[in-house]
């Protein structure tokens, strides 16, 4: 596996459909109208998130991000150093071959030492690739969990129908009547400065 592309995808977004499916940065327009109070007219209430405010303004979500970051460009750097390590001492033992440094039996014994350590890298790589896919996917359940969660509750005085997430271009209009990001944001942060526990957790692992 390339090195530089272990970690390329740190964002969270295993998002559950009644919340939050992906991160995707980029816009769809919407209607431009100032946000009203939901209408009692029809029989089916609906209300959308904007996926990158969610990721952007939760709390959670950017203290777990930047775990994973720093978690990521440590085990990066760990592997980087190991490899320049075993690159030089392939080349001194390339350069001393050449000058005849060695028996064909000290030749022998460097050369298996040196591929012992590229497998050794090797199995760390993968180790370390493994733990920190599972940490990710330990913190994308947290989230998803976290705002699961609060929508249950904020949905019980609501009674919406559906709670959509708005991401990209995956919703083609909608009207910012029934975008409720802020209401949940400010939600979702006030519940999870009210969890001390989860918290604390979460500042430990830093």
């Amino acid at each position: 596996m390339n090195k530089k592309n272990i970690f390329r995808t740190l964002a969270i977004a295993a998002f559950a459909a009644v919340a939050m499916t992906s991160c995707d940065k980029s816009k769809s327009q919407v209607d431009d109208k100032e946000p009203a109070a939901q209408t009692a007219s029809t029989a089916t209430k609906i209300a959308y998130v904007e996926v990158d405010s969610i990721m952007s303004q939760y709390k959670f979500c950017k203290d777990y991000s930047l775990i994973l970051q720093k978690k990521g460009q440590n085990i990066q750097n760990t592997l980087a150093q190991k490899q320049q390590a075993l690159e030089a001492a392939a080349a001194n033992f390339q350069q001393k071959v050449q000058q005849n440094a060695y028996t064909r039996e000290q030749a022998q014994s460097i050369q298996m030492s040196l591929q012992k350590q590229s497998n050794d890298l090797q199995a760390l790589n993968q180790r370390l690739s493994g733990e920190f896919q599972t940490e990710t996917e330990k913190y994308n359940n947290a989230l998803r969990d976290s705002i699961q969660h609060y929508l249950a509750l904020y949905n019980k005085d609501k009674k919406y129908t559906l709670i959509l997430s708005k991401a990209g271009d995956n919703i083609l209009y909608a009207d910012k009547a029934h975008d409720i990001t802020n209401e949940v944001i400010a939600g979702l942060n006030k519940a999870y400065k009210q969890a001390p526990a989860e918290k604390a957790a979460t500042e430990k692992k830093k």
